[in-house]
């Protein structure tokens, strides 16, 4: 049975029994009165504000139980620890900064001795939590200064104990579509994501779910995946984790890990240009891979002279088409003469352009 369900059965035996007793009450007022407009017995009375009070538990409970309590619980979800944590401390700093007030205000004469401590206590409990939110950043960094592990201010602290101990504490969020791609592997090997790399549940039941759809490109891309993860887990120098951790009240993954990023004040690493749009506007950190193999492209100036292969006709006449190692393609004017050889071509243009990066160039001996 759900917990509405039952919310709605005891419920409508709570309110069953105080229309019962509103029934009795109003049936004995109406009996010693002698009302002969109302011709309804104490037992009917009773009856109809039972059944009356039975419907009203059983459809009004929900909203006053079970929803206010999941949205309740939504809200708190989206909300990082670190928050809460500095909220609750706020609290407690508001409620005995009104406690201390509470003597002296009190001593006012009425009426303000009697309702401005009430008054005390919200505006400083407000106060507590909206100071301590704010400055929550900055209440952290002064308790990790007193356990050691916020030293990075400190003077006289090893450059190279900070940076270990801030690249063993660092999470990166994964995204499905960065597993899938397969150069996760390949960067993480070469240190260039200190930190561990953490995998929700729900982003491997999405690639679950890929690795056995019907279609088969599909599931040859979320098998890739899997084993692109199963590979990152064999390495000992990758810390990868796998949690359980979920955020209640949202389908989407991609709407999850953004949540669950903003929580964990981590960065997501992804190449999903969607994914990576919404992070933005949300004040998420993104890494994506894309970006990154488009910064890494060995850098050309028009004049450079480099080595290409002309493997295939370009869209002009005379043209000739190639690609360096990274898979930037060179156009080669007039490089049709030389198909499918190896020969030295001098940059005249670079071009950047949504789909990447293009080289133009002419071959040396052409001049």
């Amino acid at each position: 049975m759900s917990v509405d369900f039952i919310s709605r059965l005891i419920g409508m035996v709570v309110f069953c029994i105080i229309g019962v007793f509103v029934g009795s009450d109003l049936g004995t007022i109406t009996q010693v009165n002698q009302n002969p407009a109302i011709p309804l017995n104490l037992e009917q009375y009773t009856f109809t504000f039972g059944l009356v009070g039975a419907l009203v538990g059983l459809i009004l409970t929900p909203y006053l139980t079970t929803k206010p309590v999941r949205t309740l619980r939504s809200k708190l979800t989206r909300i990082s620890a670190q928050s809460l944590f500095s909220s609750f401390v706020g609290l407690i700093a508001g409620l005995l900064t009104a406690a201390l007030l509470a003597f002296p205000i009190s001593l006012l004469p009425k009426p303000f001795g009697t309702f401005l401590p009430f008054i005390g206590v919200v505006v400083f409990g407000y106060l507590g939590i909206t100071v301590f939110s704010m400055r929550s950043n900055d209440l952290f960094n002064v308790i990790g200064g007193f356990t050691g592990r916020g030293a990075s201010n400190l003077p006289g602290t090893p450059v190279g104990d900070v940076n270990a101990n801030w690249a063993e504490n660092r999470t990166i969020l994964l995204d499905t579509s960065v597993i899938i791609d397969g150069r996760i592997a390949d960067i993480a090997r070469t240190g260039f994501l200190p930190g561990s790399l953490l995998i929700p549940r729900f982003v491997l039941n999405e690639l679950q779910y890929i690795a056995d759809s019907s279609e088969s490109l599909r599931r040859q891309r979320g098998r890739r995946g899997m084993e692109v993860l199963a590979n990152l887990q064999k390495e000992p120098n990758i810390p990868v984790r796998i949690s359980d951790i979920d955020v209640e009240g949202v389908r989407e993954v991609d709407d999850k890990l953004v949540i669950l990023a903003r929580q964990l004040r981590c960065p997501v690493l992804t190449n999903d240009y969607n994914l990576n749009r919404v992070a933005e506007l949300q004040g998420v950190t993104v890494l994506n891979i894309n970006e990154l193999a488009n910064a890494v492209k060995s850098v050309l100036l028009p004049g450079e002279l480099m080595n290409v292969r002309v493997i295939q006709d370009g869209k002009e006449a005379n043209q000739g088409v190639g690609y360096m190692d990274d898979g930037t393609m060179v156009v080669v004017e007039n490089g049709r003469d030389y198909m499918d050889r190896q020969i030295v071509v001098v940059v005249t243009k670079v071009l950047q352009t949504a789909a990447g990066r293009m080289i133009f160039a002419r071959p040396e001996d052409g001049d």
